[in-house]
């Protein structure tokens, strides 16, 4: 007999999965319609590869990070009210911008031809930054969607994995994923919205960082073991 905290948990898993789904079938929608054709490689080589993406984050995470999977299906309670802008303005430029970017350039041409080449490297990156994006999803049962203290789930400070070496590795995984998208979809006029998400990436970092010093207990400890926030060497 399923337990009610699991059984919650299964359903929203199924939840995360039919947004997952959705999201594919949406964002394909608005990439081939900008785009203005289906018989377009690159877009449907960038759908594959976040298909792959979901399937292999399903089968890491449900075993093994199965609450943090509910708790990324919706905005939750103590979202701080600053992030509510930064998720939004990063799901406009960051996706749905460079998508309808690309898909537009697909259209009437306006960047010069990248070689293949060169989009190959941009979709092993992107996969890389995904996986490693995964990594530290499994090494941190509070890695949410928004930034929350989760005192409701007894929120402590994440020191394995890719944390040993930087403190915010989701938005590093996240910044590479945005400089490598373009090359994917073959599209340099799509690194407009790209350079703008990047820019929100290091102001959210910045702010989330001040948010966990502030309210998340051992936070500063951490912060002082491990001093580089987003690029290792660098900030």
């Amino acid at each position: 007999m399923i337990i009610p905290a699991k059984a919650a948990i299964s359903r929203e898993i199924i939840r995360w999965a039919g947004q997952m789904i959705g999201a594919l079938v949406v964002f394909g929608a608005i990439l081939f319609l900008s785009a203005g054709k289906l018989d377009w490689f690159s877009g449907w080589v960038f759908l594959g590869l976040n298909a792959l993406t979901q399937l292999v984050s399903a089968a890491v995470l449900i075993p093994r990070q199965s609450g943090l999977m509910a708790e990324r299906t919706r905005v939750r309670e103590g979202t701080k009210s600053w992030d509510r802008f930064f998720v939004l303005g990063i799901m406009v430029f960051g996706t749905a911008g460079i998508i309808i970017t690309a898909g537009l350039d697909a259209r009437f041409g306006w960047s010069t031809p990248i070689h293949q080449n060169f989009a190959a490297v941009g979709l092993a990156l992107a996969f890389s930054s995904q996986m490693f994006v995964l990594w530290a999803m499994a090494s941190n049962p509070f890695f949410a969607t928004t930034v929350r203290i989760q005192t409701d789930q007894g929120h402590r400070v994440a020191s394995s994995g890719p944390y040993r070496w930087i403190r915010h590795p989701g938005y590093l995984g996240s910044l590479i994923y945005n400089l490598s998208v373009p090359l994917v979809l073959g599209s340099l006029w799509a690194y407009l919205p790209a350079a703008v998400t990047i820019l929100l990436l290091f102001v959210r970092t910045g702010l989330e960082d001040g948010t966990l010093r502030a309210e998340l207990p051992g936070y500063p400890n951490y912060a002082s073991a491990v001093r580089h926030r987003l690029i290792p060497g660098i900030w």
